[in-house]
C-alpha cells in the first residue's frame, strides 16, 4: 500500500496506451492507403537503415520484413482486446487514429468512408464499457505520399491537408470524445524527424532548418486543431504530447550545470513552450544559433504567431522511460541507449534489457517541473518497461520486474501530486504487447496481455493475461492505494 496521505483524485484516469500503427495491421484494407511507419523496417537496424542517403521509402519485401503490416491484428480482434482493457478496469484508452486509413494519400478532399466506420466501432466499443476515448492524431504514421511527394512537414502545405483530417475526425468523433492529443512525441524529430516529420536524408532530414520549418508547421497545425475542436465543442480538451527524459548534470562542474539547462530547454521545454505558451521562449535564438540558424531562415508568418498565442493547447501530456545524463568536460565515455534517444551513463540507475536507464524519481521531477512551468494539467499517457517476456510450461507469464516499474512509477506520481502537481491520468504503454516503435521486435514486450506473435510474424496471435494484468486491475479498482503484488493469486 501507498503513503496514507497520497491519495490519487477520485475522477483519476486510468487506462493504457497504444498506436495504430504498431497494433492494427490491416495495413492495406478498407481503402487505407500507406503510411511511413509501413515502409519502416523491422529489427534493430531500422533506424540505420532509413538514414542511408539511398532510403526513399521503398517497401522491399524482399529484403526486409515489415512487422507493422500486421501489428497485431487489432483491427480485426478490437472487440476482443476492448473486453480485455474494460476487465483491467480501464477508465481511458489512448489511441491513434491512422490518418492513412482516412485520407489515403493524405491531400484528398473527401475522406475514406470505411476507414471512418471503423473508428466508430472502436469508440463505441469503448463507450460499451464506459471506457473514454483518447486519440492521437498524429502518431508516427502521416500518410506516406506527404513524406515521398510533398517532402514530409518542412513542407506548409501539410498544414491545411492536417486541419481537413483534423476536422473531418473532430465532425464526426468530437460528440463522443473528450480528449485529444495532436502530435505525438513532437520534440523526438531532434534526433529522429522520421518518425514525426516523415524527414530522411534523401528528403532534407539532415538539415536542421528542415527540421525546425517543420516544428514550425506542426505548432501551426497544432494550434488549428485545437480551434476546430473548440469552435466544435468548447468542452474538447486537446493536449500537446512531448517526449520527456529527465535530464541531469553528470557532476556540480558549472559547464555540466549550463548545459544540461540548455539540454532541457532545447530538448525537454523547446515544443512544450511553444504550444503551452503560445509563444516561442526567449533562448530560441540561442537554440536555433547551435546549427547557424536565425528565425529569419524560417517561413514563419504574423497570422501564424497570432495563431499560436490564441490557440494554446489545454493540457501537456507526455511520455516518460527513462532519464539521462549530460556530461561536457570528457571524464567518462560510458553512455546508455534511451526511447529514440540515449545520454551518458547515470552510475546511480539500473538499466533495463534494452539498456534504458529506470528511474521512477526522474518522473516525479519531470511532473513538478512540468507543473510548475505551465499550471496546465498533466497527463502520463506512456510509460512502461520493455522486457523478454517468458511463457512458462503452465501457460503463464510472471511478469514481476514490469509490475515493479510500473509500482515505483504510480508511487512517484502519487507523490507529484502531493507536491501539488495536477496529474489528471495514466496510461501505460502497450497495454497490450505490440511491435516496437524503437526495434521494431515483437520481442520486445511492454504488454500486461501477451499476444502470441515472434519477430518474424509467426504465431497464433492468442491473447493471454500475464501476472501484471490482474495486478494492474486491482490498482485501478483501488484508485491507486494498492500497489503491492504478495496477495495476487495467478
Amino acid at each position: 500500500m501507498i503513503n496514507e496521505e497520497t491519495i490519487f483524485p477520485k475522477d483519476f484516469l486510468w487506462g493504457g496506451a497504444t498506436a495504430a500503427n504498431q497494433l492494427e495491421g490491416g495495413y492495406n484494407e478498407d481503402g487505407r492507403g500507406l503510411s511511413i511507419a509501413d515502409a519502416l523496417p523491422g529489427g534493430k537496424k531500422r533506424f540505420e537503415i532509413t538514414q542511408a542517403d539511398d532510403f526513399d521509402w521503398t517497401i522491399d519485401a524482399s529484403k526486409y520484413k515489415y512487422p507493422n503490416h500486421l501489428g497485431i491484428d487489432h483491427y480485426h480482434h478490437y472487440k476482443e482486446d476492448i473486453a480485455l482493457f474494460a476487465e483491467m478496469g480501464f477508465k481511458v484508452y489512448r489511441f491513434s487514429i491512422s490518418w492513412s486509413r482516412i485520407f489515403p494519400r493524405g491531400d484528398e478532399k473527401e475522406p475514406n468512408e470505411k476507414g471512418l466506420k471503423f473508428y466508430d466501432k472502436v469508440i463505441d466499443e469503448c463507450l460499451k464499457y464506459n471506457i473514454k476515448p483518447v486519440i492521437t492524431l498524429s502518431h508516427y504514421e502521416m500518410p506516406l505520399v506527404l513524406a515521398k511527394e510533398y517532402g514530409g512537414w518542412k513542407n506548409r502545405q501539410l498544414i491545411s491537408f492536417f486541419e481537413r483530417f483534423v476536422k473531418v475526425v473532430i465532425e464526426r468523433f468530437g460528440h463522443k470524445v473528450h480528449y485529444f492529443l495532436t502530435f505525438n512525441e513532437i520534440n523526438s524529430a531532434s534526433q529522429h524527424p522520421i518518425m514525426g516529420q516523415g524527414l530522411v536524408p534523401s528528403n532534407g532530414g539532415n538539415n536542421k532548418q528542415n527540421v525546425f520549418q517543420a516544428w514550425h508547421n506542426q505548432f501551426v497545425a497544432s494550434s488549428k486543431a485545437v480551434k476546430i475542436a473548440h469552435d466544435f465543442d468548447p468542452s474538447i480538451e486537446v493536449g500537446c504530447m512531448i517526449l520527456y527524459a529527465t535530464s541531469y548534470a553528470y557532476n556540480s562542474d558549472p559547464k555540466n550545470q549550463l548545459a544540461n539547462l540548455q539540454n532541457n530547454q532545447d530538448f525537454n521545454y523547446f515544443c512544450g513552450d511553444v504550444q503551452v505558451r503560445g509563444q516561442y521562449p526567449a533562448y530560441t535564438d540561442r537554440l536555433l544559433s547551435k546549427y547557424g540558424l536565425t528565425k529569419n531562415d524560417l517561413d514563419i508568418t504574423a497570422e501564424d504567431l497570432a495563431l499560436l498565442k490564441t490557440y494554446p493547447v489545454d493540457f501537456v501530456s507526455i511520455s516518460y522511460y527513462m532519464s539521462t545524463a549530460v556530461e561536457t568536460t570528457g571524464i567518462t565515455d560510458q553512455t546508455v541507449a534511451g526511447n529514440l534517444m540515449g545520454g551518458v551513463k547515470n552510475p546511480f540507475l539500473e538499466v533495463s534489457d534494452w539498456d534504458w536507464q529506470i528511474d521512477p524519481t526522474g518522473l516525479r521531477i519531470a511532473l513538478d517541473e512540468l507543473y510548475d512551468r505551465y499550471q496546465k494539467p498533466i497527463f502520463v499517457v506512456e510509460n512502461g518497461l520493455g522486457a523478454k517476456d517468458k511463457v512458462e510450461a503452465n501457460g503463464k507469464i510472471y511478469d514481476e520486474y514490469r509490475i515493479d516499474y510500473l509500482r515505483s512509477h504510480i508511487k512517484a506520481i502519487g507523490e507529484a501530486i502531493n507536491d501539488g502537481a495536477k496529474v489528471i491520468g495514466y496510461t501505460p504503454w502497450g497495454c497490450i504487447d505490440l511491435v516496437s516503435a524503437s526495434t521494431g521486435e515483437m520481442s520486445k514486450r511492454y504488454g500486461m496481455i501477451y499476444v502470441d506473435l515472434d519477430d518474424n510474424g509467426k504465431g497464433t496471435l492468442r491473447r493471454s493475461k500475464k501476472e501484471s494484468f490482474y495486478w494492474y486491475q486491482r490498482v485501478i479498482s483501488t484508485n491507486g492505494r494498492y500497489l503491492e503484488s504478495s496477495n495476487l493469486k495467478y
